[in-house]
């Protein structure tokens, strides 16, 4: 192997790995050559030969008393009589180095050396790639579209490395160019046995979940806590968030100044249709405002045993149900996967709602009480 400094630099280069990597690899390559072509038991080694600039390949055998040698010996250890033939001043115990030379062995052998070589290469590269790419896991990142596939899968170019977005990953109904940056969420990345496996998405909760800390400067600070946000992927979400400051006014925050920040956040995610809803520890009131823009009158939370999931029992108005419900069912799925609740709507006549607003008024009383104890009990406790 001439110039071994300038091939273990040229590969080093081209796979952006460091130069011990590379000479690794290429040893591992030479061992596992040899013991395949020789023998799987021998104990092969990768010595460096600074002075011919060349690495060698040798086989180490150890030297043993003739009469403790046998057949299950014979990768590993050498007789004290053949060693003192090739080599004078030997004892048992030494150990021998025998050159395996290269231009011996046949060209499938050479060959599978430098496959090896490559895919180890390969491995490491690949490696160092998810290394740097991990600390980005579930975070934006900006992606380039370099294909779009006949059923709709994106391959994308994140850093020069290849990534992919399944249709599935895709927002409904948009539409890329080749060249075209766009913001999506790194889902996952891990080396399988066709290699490294990067998938992007612009549908998971997260890719809104990053795109409000971006805009909207009190989440990001962490004034504004986000609860949980549900979505269907274009068409619309629910974001409920509270605030930690009492000075700040949560949905006010997150929609911005005649809703500049949740409305540049829609327009990003195709013109998907976004409700903030503030969070309340009181279930009854959270799901009055998760059910919004429908006007509910009471709710009653379902407390029996056998229930796999908890039941809420809402009355509204017969004009209100078809707003509570939404169209095609969406605005009542939403609220669902954001309260954890299932919903049982009683609709009930609207001559019959005054009472009922004001049990729902009661509700939103409660939940003000409890605020005011909090203030009165900070005070006292000055």
């Amino acid at each position: 192997m001439e110039n071994i400094n300038d091939i273990v630099e040229a590969l080093a280069s081209e796979n952006g790995l460091p130069k011990n990597q590379v000479i690794e690899a290429i040893k591992e390559s030479m061992v596992k050559m040899a013991k395949k072509e020789i023998d799987e038991e021998a104990n092969f080694v990768v010595l460096e030969d600074k002075d011919s600039n060349d690495f060698r390949l040798v086989q180490k055998m150890i030297v043993c008393n003739d009469v403790d040698f046998n057949d299950s010996m014979s990768a590993t250890h050498v007789t004290l009589s053949q060693a003192s033939a090739l080599v004078h001043n030997v004892s048992v115990g030494d150990t021998l180095e025998y050159q395996i030379n290269l231009e011996s062995m046949n060209r499938n052998a050479v060959n599978g050396i430098f496959h090896d070589i490559s895919m180890q290469l390969q491995r490491l590269n690949e490696r160092e790639i998810l290394k740097k790419l991990e600390k980005d896991i579930n975070k934006i990142v900006i992606a380039i579209v370099v294909h779009i596939s006949d059923r709709g899968d994106v391959a994308v170019e994140i850093n020069d490395t290849r990534a992919t977005m399944p249709l599935k990953n895709r927002i409904k109904g948009e539409s890329f160019k080749i060249g075209q940056p766009i913001r999506c969420i790194l889902k996952s990345a891990k080396i399988t046995k066709h290699g490294l496996k990067i998938e992007v998405s612009r549908t998971t909760p997260l890719m809104l979940e990053e795109l409000l800390k971006l805009e909207v400067p009190e989440i990001k600070d962490g004034d504004v806590i986000i609860h949980k946000i549900a979505r269907i992927p274009g068409e619309r979400a629910k974001v409920s968030v509270y605030a930690n400051n009492p000075k700040i006014d949560p949905i006010g925050a997150t929609v911005g100044a005649k809703g500049v920040r949740i409305n540049a956040i829609s327009k990003e995610l195709n013109g998907e249709s976004i409700d903030c809803v503030e969070y309340s520890n009181i279930p009854e009131i959270f799901i009055s405002k998760a059910l919004l823009p429908a006007q509910v009158l009471s709710v009653k939370i379902d407390k029996s045993q056998d229930l796999e999931r908890p039941k809420a029992i809402v009355q509204i108005g017969k004009s209100q149900k078809s707003k509570a419900i939404g169209r095609s069912g969406i605005n009542i799925r939403l609220a669902s996967m954001i309260t954890g609740y299932d919903f049982q709507l009683d609709e009930i006549e609207e001559k019959q709602s005054s009472e009922a607003q004001q049990s729902a008024k009661s509700g939103e009383a409660k939940e003000k009480k409890l605020g005011l104890e909090a203030l009165e009990s900070l005070f006292k406790g000055g």
